[in-house]
């Protein structure tokens, strides 16, 4: 597996619309109407994703692997969300992102998110397995 041209300084950046199901109530903080991190952490991912998804061979693709985020401040709903990321380390499969996220008035989050890049055959079918153990 060769992937000389997944390198450093690969960059992507998304944007969002927070919505009421974005919210903390929706992800059981009833009493909080605002951005939720498990939903930002759910946009970094894509973003992330989007970042390598060009450069990876047919067959391959990323999974998720750590979350080190500070979620600094409340975005209220309605309010834009930009996500930038930026590949900073890749060692082998193991990919390190730097992530940054703001809302149209601060920085709302800052971090890393490792990802790792899976043939998607072994991948699946080691998952397939497991899933026919558990039965």
């Amino acid at each position: 597996m060769e992937m000389n041209n997944i390198v450093p300084g690969i960059n992507f950046e998304t944007e969002h619309i927070v919505e009421e199901s974005h919210t903390a109530v929706h992800f059981g903080n009833e009493k909080v109407p605002v951005f939720a991190s498990p939903q930002l952490i759910s946009w970094i991912e894509g973003t992330a994703i989007g970042a390598v998804s060009p450069f990876l061979p047919e067959g391959y693709a990323t999974v998720g692997t750590t979350f080190d985020l500070k979620h600094l401040a409340a975005t209220p709903v309605g309010m834009k969300v930009r996500i930038v990321v930026e590949l900073s380390e890749v060692q082998g499969k193991l990919l390190t992102f730097s992530v940054k996220a703001y809302d149209e008035v601060d920085k709302i989050c800052e971090g890393t998110h490792g990802r790792a890049i899976i043939g998607l055959d072994k991948f699946l079918s080691r998952t397939n397995d497991k899933a026919k153990q558990a039965k």
